[in-house]
This record gives C-alpha cells, structure tokens and sequence, in this order.
C-alpha cells in the first residue's frame, strides 16, 4: 500500500473546499467507508459543524453511504463529541464528522469513528484510502439502498448525559463566560452549562461559518475579547472551544489565559492513577501525579495516540496541552463542552482558577523551529536517532515514539521532532532551571545546523 495516495493526516482528512477536500472525495470517502464496515445493513452517524461547505458535504457523504446500502443517522449540526458519543449509544457501525476543526472557514474535511466512540487508527485509514484509490466499492440495488433518520433529538440526551457525569454541583451557581467561536458548540456549550445550573455570558454563540467574531483556533490571540470580558464582568471563568468543540481553553478569574500544560495538570490531578499525554507536554504534569502517587505515560501527539494508550494502559484521563482532552469514564472521543463543565466543577470543589494554576510549578521552556526541506527531514531525524543523544552527559531517558525525546536525570527533557506539515525541525524544551535550559537549546540547535 506503499504507493497509494496518503489522504489522512494527523486528524483525518482536512483541506480547502473545493481544492483539497472535493464533493467527489466526499463520495468515494463514503462509499469506501461502506465497503470497510460491511455495507448492507450497517448504520453510520453523521454530524457537521457550522462551516459554508458542511451542509454541501453531509448530503454527499449519506448519498454514498446509502448508494452502498447503510442507513444514515442524521445529527445535524453537532459538536464532534456528540457524534463519537451517539455512535456509542446508538449502536451505530461507524460515524463521520465534517469538520475542519480549527482552521479558517475555507477548509472543511472528514473524520471517522469506530463504534466505540474512538477515532479510525492509522491502519484503518490507509485501508480506506487503499478502496477510494482503487474504486473498489459495492454499490447496491433499488431494493437495497440505505435509508437517513433524523436523530436529533439525540442532543438532548447527550447534554443531560455530560451534566451527569462531571458531576457539577447545580446548587453552586458560577458565573461562566462561554465563547464558541460561532461553531458546532454554540448551542449545546451554552445549554449545558445552563442545565447544570450555571448563570452563563456567551460570546459568538451564534452559528455561522465565516466564524465572524473571531478565528476558530483557541490561543491567547483570537481570545482577547473573552480575557476582557471574564475581567470586566467579574466571572469565574471563561471557556473557549474551537470550530467543532473538541477542545476547550479556559480563562481564569483575572482574564488571564490558562497556560495549556498547567489547565491538564489540574484536571488530571482530580482523576489520579495513569493519565496519558503527549511527548511534548510539560514536566509539571509528571511533577504532580507523582505527588499524588500516580503515573504518566507519553504518546505521538494525536488524539487518537492518547486514546489508544488509555485503552491499553485502563488510563483514568488523557489529554494534549492543546485542549484536547479525553474522558474514558463517558466516551473515547474528546469532548470539549465535558472538558468545561469539569473546569466548572474544579472551581466549586478547589476554588479560583488562578489559585490552582499558580499552585502548579513552572518551569522555563523554549520552542524552536530550524528550517529543512522537506525532502532532508528523513535524513536529518535519521541522524537525531543515532546520535543526538551522544551530545549530552545526564541523559535518564530517551523516548522514540514521535521524533527524539530525552528526559535529563533533573527532569528537563528536550523534543526533537519533524513538522508534519511545514519545511521545519522542531525543537521543544524545558529546562528545571533557566542556565540547563539555555544548555539543552544551544546543543541541539548547534546538532540540527550541522546535520541540516
């Protein structure tokens, strides 16, 4: 399968509209996804967030999927996490959301579901890129075809389900500022907190695809009228999601922004036992749970890594410092609007935001990029493999599983690891104090300008 066209990146298939992400790719994604899960008889999920393009695509994809005889359980617009959950609960074979997540309102792409709520693995999706490749699908007859159900009233039953088990306290009403980006979480986000007996403030909750009132990506940048309005209005907490509300940042009680890394540390501390993250999370996530007399396992970055990882390891929480965060006590797929009501609860049971972040240590870090093409990333990574780690004298650790991570025998650790998408190497460290730091930075920088 060497040779055949690779359509899936880290997140499933993601491009612009009508340039990358075509309603013919749309068809054969389908159609192959019908052939995959056994066609005749098989039910999909199918849910789409806010963008221009979504509706375009939603109607494509469940004409393929019914040309090849599955029945189409039709959600509607739907944050991500509703379609993981009800592929779950509704015995569903497979589900598709047509998001492009964070990015701007000219992409749009696709992304599968087992039925188990957890993301298509990397093996599944070159089996569905070996059938669009190949045409190798079974349409069926008249007689056969598949038919679409409306289940949206299945929102209802998953706002109530995330209320439940985040075990938010109704009886202590936080004032929360929500801002959903005018995507796939601006009803059910607000809804739920609501439900939960939350006095809400939203921003941008309107649905719309030119995402008007800021850039769906969720960083310091797109979320200064959120910080100002958290401060102004003397709120407990602001929330924040992305373009299909998988994820979720919160802004503290003084309109500050919450450093990614610490915001994991604190919801990982109320889970305890095995959490899961990514290679390039902080140090301060291991320095707390073993505190608490936990552990940390570190994956590839990806979500559908960190949730692979949950399973085989019976892992209590997993998360990237992102904001992409996984909850395996509900459902495999990561839930930004479950995220924030867990936040809400952190502030009732811990107290103030601020407080419980500036608990968490902090440590100096460095993220770096040195330009490579594209065609010399192989052979530069080849060499990080084989003797980056010769460099340094106090190495503990050295981990493999996504680029070159070495932990030092302090806790410091540096990331050496290809861009996925950008002509660059980068590098990612953090030092325990500011003189290893700059140590580790001018070592590696000085080992990748060699080798580049």
């Amino acid at each position: 399968m060497t040779n055949i066209p690779k359509l899936f990146g880290t997140s499933g298939i993601r491009g612009e509209y009508q340039k990358d992400v075509t309603p013919e790719l749309a068809l054969d994604v389908a159609r192959a996804l019908a052939k995959y899960i056994g066609g005749c008889g098989k039910k999909v999920v199918l849910g789409r967030d806010t963008r221009t393009s979504g509706k375009i695509l939603e109607n494509i994809i469940s004409a393929g999927l019914q040309e090849c005889g599955c029945d189409v359980l039709l959600l509607g617009m739907v944050p991500t996490p509703t379609v993981g959950y009800a592929t779950l609960k509704k015995g569903a074979d497979a589900g598709i959301m047509i998001t492009a997540s964070h990015n701007p309102s000219k992409y749009n792409g696709i992304k599968l579901w087992n039925a188990d709520g957890l993301a298509y693995k990397q093996n599944q999706e070159r089996e569905i890129e070996r059938i669009v490749y190949e045409q190798d699908f079974e349409k069926v007859g008249w007689d056969k075809v598949g038919k679409e159900y409306d289940i949206t009233p299945f929102k209802d039953e998953y706002v109530d389900d995330i209320i439940k088990v985040s075990g938010i306290d109704p009886t202590k009403p936080l004032k929360v500022v929500v801002d959903c980006a005018s995507g796939a979480g601006s009803e059910l986000s607000p809804e739920a907190l609501r439900r939960a007996g939350m006095e809400v403030i939203t921003l941008n909750a309107q649905p719309d695809g030119f995402f008007p009132g800021r850039n769906p990506e969720p960083n310091s940048a797109n979320l200064q009228e959120l910080m100002k309005t958290v401060k102004v209005l003397g709120a407990d907490v602001g929330l924040a999601h992305d373009g299909d509300a998988d994820r979720m940042i919160a802004i503290d009680e003084n309109g500050y922004i919450s450093d990614f890394d610490k915001l994991l540390t604190v919801i990982a501390k109320e889970f305890g036992g095995t959490v899961v993250t990514t290679v390039d999370a902080s140090a301060c996530l291991d320095t707390e749970m073993k505190k608490l007399g936990g552990k940390v396992l570190r994956t590839p970055v990806g979500d559908v890594h960190v949730a692979e990882s949950i399973n085989e390891n019976n892992a209590t929480f997993g998360g990237e410092p992102s904001g992409t965060w996984l909850h395996p006590d509900f459902c495999m797929c990561p839930d930004g609007l479950l995220s924030g009501l867990r936040i809400v609860r952190c502030i009732q049971k811990n107290g103030k935001l601020s407080e419980q972040l500036d608990a968490i240590e902090s440590y100096p870090t460095i993220r770096e990029k040195i330009t490579c093409s594209n065609d010399k990333k192989e052979s530069v990574m080849k060499s990080v493999e084989e003797s980056f780690v010769d460099e340094f004298s106090d190495v503990e650790e050295v981990l493999t599983i996504d680029g070159v991570r070495v932990l030092f025998t302090d806790g410091s650790w540096v990331l050496v690891r290809p861009s996925g998408t950008e002509p660059y190497v980068r590098i990612t460290a953090e030092g325990k104090t500011q003189e290893h730091l700059d140590k580790i930075s001018e070592v590696s920088t000085k080992f990748l300008e060699k080798h580049i």
